[in-house]
């Protein structure tokens, strides 16, 4: 710790004070769950509470528009690949894991110190011992491995097996001991190893394996390759003072994670925050956000915070995910400061579903139904608003087989795996947002269905832990809930980054923005800050990932390797080009054809002119051919259900409502498309059947010579 002597001589009724010592902790500690990043920002998160805040206040609401790049450094030799790590600094050093790399980067001029090969998968972030020498990333064959601090030379390396898979997923740093967690569809465990050699001391399974374990009566007697998922792949917060560890665990995937029918039981710790002692991996306690999920709706991020509730100050473990809700809960005991009630939901006995979810009594911080809107009204419309013919519902709404059922938030909505923040200064909890709804049925593939032709945006969110109430929110226009955090600090600032590759500081006491930075590729990545000789720098590593937009070239995100630093009065990097942005909708399955060549025809209720009629239990969306359509303005084209077809299929135009036809086996519909635009459409049969036609503006006349 640094030293710091109090010299003052303190006179009190007639006497001297003796000359007091004291030790003020700093960020490269990590000796508290909440001191705040300072000169360095040490771990993924910030600090042990995850709050993503830093004291530093060089950097200003006034003069932040003069903030500009410093250096940029390819983490990766220039090549383009997805990566979700966040990178962490200490003295001055900047530890980045980019394509199966740790990188050291010099944080002044940008300058690699070092580069070892030692990763495999990794995609969160690095995790660094300042008191043990060694940063630590996730191996090969299931394994830790350590790198010396200075040099990136392998210390050692340890595999561990039968506990969960350790690719791609947190690891953190405290006291001589490494936290890891797993990400594994049959099995997980949270592990706690020694920092010094690796040993494996305790791990804590997401499913419990064995009678007797807490948690192994809730899964209704089912065999245990029906019990699986729930593994804990998110940061952990830690908070020493308490003791404890912190771990999220994820959804369980008992055979499929849309089926509950096999698994009846609240299905522990499936969704839950498990809290437990610190230096024996002892359990303490829980708390499950989700009862028996069959939508994929877990509970992602936790966030330590100290907060004053109703004038008595709290210690606080706060929550939140894919429900859009934040759990609210004491760090000691688990209980609900602000009240979390047990509220009845629709149930499907089909699916054993749980007839009681938990509900903050203050509400979502999002939306929580799908909105089902009159055709040809504003496009895009409220942000949930449901692409038609499909049943809506609400969260927790129960589903089977047939036509899925659409609901919101999505499992790639609300705050997803998005890193939260919580500021010091304005007491306020910060999060990324997407609304991105999702289809459910026993028929999806993965873990349910983002409908094609869907809008995908998203928001900023700043919520009150004191009320959990909404403070503000401000829309944006992608989704900000897939590694899209946020950064804080002591004036009032907020960082966050787009997948369109902007960098954008706002008002963190409004949502004002106040500065933007292109950087030249998608952000998936938390930004940090830090200082070097007395100036305050922020930077952000703009790589990408896929969720949700993919990687497809005409609508998907643009991959990178840029490593940027910023601070005030900089004009060494120029900003970056432009990518390409992301498609806003939800894009339709297949590649283009021209109408020529399908003579301006469109089948319904068929992949191919020659296939069987698609069932309404099929998960594709692909009955509808072609699937993309490009064709020039002024041209008509003709919709048919084929005689072959035994059911009505119908061409429903959304936003727009341009058109909807039902048309029996047998008839056909025209359209003639006199606009140029993208125009979607989808089968009221089978809505995941969905098709767009793309109309070009017409090439000029030619004037006669």
């Amino acid at each position: 710790m640094k030293l710091r002597l109090l010299s003052a001589l303190l006179l009190s009724a007639g006497t001297f004070a003796v000359p007091t010592t004291v030790f003020a902790a700093t960020a490269a500690d990590l000796a508290s769950c909440c001191t705040p990043g300072d000169q360095d920002f040490p771990k993924v998160g910030g600090n042990l509470g995850n709050q993503n805040y830093s004291s530093l206040k060089q950097v200003t609401r006034a003069n932040v528009k003069q903030l500009g790049g410093a250096w940029l450094t390819h983490v990766n030799g220039g090549v383009a690949d997805s990566n979700q790590s966040t990178p962490v600094v200490v003295d001055g050093v900047i530890f980045v894991e980019a394509s199966g790399n740790v990188v050291a980067i010099d944080g002044k001029t940008g300058a690699i110190k070092w580069k070892t090969a030692a990763a495999a998968g990794t995609r969160r972030g690095a995790a660094v011992a300042k008191d043990l020498g060694l940063v630590y990333t996730l191996g090969t064959g299931n394994s830790l491995v350590a790198l010396d601090i200075n040099t990136g030379v392998e210390k050692w390396r340890k595999t561990y097996a039968g506990v969960g898979t350790v690719g791609k997923v947190a690891v953190i740093y405290h006291d001589k001991r490494v936290y890891i967690g797993t990400n594994d569809a049959s099995i997980g465990s949270g592990l706690m190893v020694d920092g010094t050699d690796g040993t494996l001391l305790s791990n804590f399974w997401g499913v419990p394996q064995k009678p007797g374990d807490i948690g192994y009566d809730t899964w209704g007697g089912a065999p245990m390759n029906q019990r699986a998922g729930a593994t804990p792949w998110i940061h952990p917060a830690v908070d020493p003072e308490t003791n404890t560890i912190f771990w999220v665990f994820g959804n369980n995937r008992g055979g499929s994670s849309q089926n509950g029918s096999t698994r009846p039981g609240q299905n522990l710790f499936a969704s839950s925050v498990v809290a437990l002692d610190l230096k024996t991996g002892a359990y303490k306690w829980h708390f499950q956000m989700v009862h028996h999920d069959h939508w994929d709706m877990d509970i992602m991020n936790v966030v330590l915070a100290d907060v004053p509730i109703r004038g008595q100050m709290r210690k606080l473990v706060f929550v939140t995910g894919k429900t859009g809700m934040a759990y609210i809960l004491d760090r000691n005991d688990g209980s609900a400061p602000l009240g979390i009630d047990e509220v009845p939901v629709p149930t499907d006995t089909r699916q054993a579903s749980w007839p009681t979810q938990p509900r903050p009594r203050q509400g979502a911080w999002t939306e929580t139904c799908a909105v089902t809107e009159p055709l040809g009204g504003p496009v895009p419309g409220n942000p949930n608003r449901a692409v038609p013919n499909y049943p809506v519902g609400c969260l927790y709404a129960p589903h089977w087989d047939g036509k899925p059922v659409l609901s919101f938030p999505g499992h790639g909505g609300a705050a997803d795996w998005s890193h939260l923040s919580f500021s010091q200064s304005t007491k306020l909890m910060y999060t990324g947002a997407a609304y991105v709804g999702a289809s459910h049925s026993l028929n999806e593939g993965s873990n349910g269905l983002r409908p094609p032709g869907e809008y995908m945006t998203g928001a900023v969110v700043a919520i009150d832990p004191a009320t959990n109430l909404v403070r503000w929110k401000k829309a944006m226009p992608y989704s900000l809930a897939h590694g899209n955090g946020i950064l804080t600090t002591a004036s009032d600032l907020l960082f966050i980054g787009q997948p369109d590759g902007n960098l954008i500081g706002m008002d963190a006491t409004s949502g004002r923005e106040l500065w933007r930075f292109q950087t030249g590729a998608a952000i998936s990545a938390s930004p940090i800050t830090y200082t070097i000789d007395g100036e305050q720098y922020v930077a952000i590593l703009a790589q990408g990932t896929s969720i949700p937009y993919g990687t497809s070239a005409a609508t998907g995100i643009t991959l990178g390797d840029n490593l940027i630093a910023f601070k005030i009065g900089a004009t060494t990097v120029p900003q970056q080009p432009t990518p390409k942005p992301p498609a806003l909708r939800r894009p339709v399955s297949g590649n283009p054809v021209t109408g020529a060549s399908v003579g301006n025809t469109v089948i319904l209720g068929k992949s191919s002119p020659t296939a069987a009629e698609q069932s309404i239990n099929s998960g594709s969306t692909n009955g509808v051919y072609p699937t993309h359509m490009q064709i020039t303005a002024g041209t008509t084209v003709t919709f048919t259900n084929p005689g072959s077809n035994a059911n009505t299929h119908c061409a429903t135009q959304f936003f727009e409502g341009k058109f909807n036809f039902s048309l029996t086996p047998g008839q056909s519909a025209t359209y003639t498309f006199n606009e140029p635009g993208e125009y979607f459409f989808n089968d009221c049969y089978n809505p995941r059947s969905t098709a767009k036609i793309e109309v070009q503006a017409a090439a000029p006349a030619v004037a006669a010579r």
